[in-house]
């Protein structure tokens, strides 16, 4: 068995991955163009944009950031650096976690070596991962500290899927979910819920044992809700949906920042590790999934059922004097507007029943998500 090395950070370092879709610009349809966006790139700025999967998807990831506004200032110039070059395609961003009428199966699959052996391994569950994501890191110090993390958060990551849903929609169909993504990615062998690890040392044992016997192809395949990432010394909180604009992201962010140091704390001070019963999480993420910010999920402690403004009130007053330290008080409050307000999901469906139309749906939201004007904007303005 190999050995895994986890990679130590000693300040809460922060990374951020947006899967944006890609949607064309008069149809609203997804379009599999982002290798003709890359190719437009200079090549020194192609390392900042990935392909995923399904070349419908664009990733845009953060340099190594030391704060929410330093990683909103760096999101920010690459999504509008990005908005200029596809306008010139006639294609545009999707900032929700799945697109409402487009086909999976119409979707093209990028050429790269480890995606087609995915697609061997996994099928049709690989063709249907026709979504998009936020996945934010922090740093953390140790292997062991990582896996004990994972572990400790996972009583707060239904609350960031309740936050984030903007999944309704699936295939031209209103699943009466809010985040249908999250039930795309259980489909997948190793995704969802972490099983529970009591160190570091058993985390590479299960990796090791998995790639071993052929379970997996390599570590990437590891999709669970929050992991540990040994390259870049983080735990990595992959439960959300794509929220529908940047502010949101960012809000989402700092409460996840927020709570790794709050955690951490927590277990530099003593504590035991399994403090939430996994039974729990699954159903409070169920609930999450099934209403986002009208769920009404269960304390973990009290065993009482909060709504989702209750809880996230509760835990912004908790982290509130750690995230003026970090610097990220007011994007951490923002997550009470996030609560209060309705959910993305819930956001998309009331612009489809106003409009009648998907595509306008898209059309309206996927314009007001921009950070520059469109290419036309400025000359229509002038005339």
């Amino acid at each position: 068995m190999s050995k895994i090395e986890f990679r130590a950070n000693h300040y809460p370092t922060l990374g951020v991955e947006l899967e944006l879709g890609v949607i064309d610009s008069q149809t609203m349809e997804l379009r599999s163009a982002v290798q003709n966006i890359l190719a437009e790139l200079p090549e020194d700025l192609r390392t900042q944009y990935k392909p995923e999967l399904m070349q419908c998807c664009l990733e845009i990831n953060t340099g190594i950031c030391q704060t929410v506004a330093e990683a909103e200032d760096d999101l920010s110039a690459k999504i509008k650096r990005i908005e200029g070059v596809m306008d010139k395609l006639g294609v545009q961003l999707w900032w929700a976690a799945t697109h409402p009428f487009s086909l999976w199966k119409d979707q093209n699959v990028t050429e790269n070596q480890r995606y087609l052996d995915l697609l061997e391994l996994l099928q049709e569950m690989a063709r249907r991962l026709v979504t998009q994501g936020l996945h934010v890191h922090v740093g953390v110090e140790s292997g062991d500290k990582a896996v004990m993390l994972c572990e400790r958060i996972l009583q707060y990551v239904p609350l960031l899927l309740s936050l984030s849903g903007s999944s309704p929609f699936w295939e031209g169909r209103d699943t009466g979910l809010s985040s249908h993504r999250s039930k795309i990615m259980e489909g997948l062998p190793t995704a969802g819920i972490p099983t529970l690890m009591r160190n570091w040392s058993e985390y590479v044992w299960i990796v090791n044992h998995m790639v071993d016997t052929g379970f997996i192809n390599t570590i990437r395949e590891i999709w669970w809700d929050v992991r540990p990432h040994h390259n870049f010394g983080t735990v990595e909180i992959r439960i959300c949906d794509m929220p529908g604009s940047l502010e949101d992201v960012m809000a989402l962010t700092a409460m996840t920042q927020c709570l790794i140091v709050h955690l951490s704390r927590e277990i530099d001070e003593g504590a035991y590790q399994y403090d939430c019963h996994p039974m729990m999480v699954r159903q409070n993420k169920w609930r999450a999934a099934r209403f986002g910010t009208s769920a009404r999920l269960v304390n973990s402690y009290s065993f009482e059922v909060e709504t989702v403004p209750q809880m996230t009130r509760r835990l912004v007053e908790t982290l509130s004097p750690l995230a003026k330290r970090l610097q990220c008080l007011d994007q951490l409050e923002h997550c009470n507007v996030i609560a209060n307000r309705p959910s993305w999901a819930d956001q998309q469906r009331k612009l489809l029943q106003e409009t009648g139309s998907a595509a306008e749906m898209v059309r309206i939201l996927s314009e007001g998500a921009r950070l520059s004007k469109a290419a036309g904007s400025a000359e229509s303005a002038a005339n």
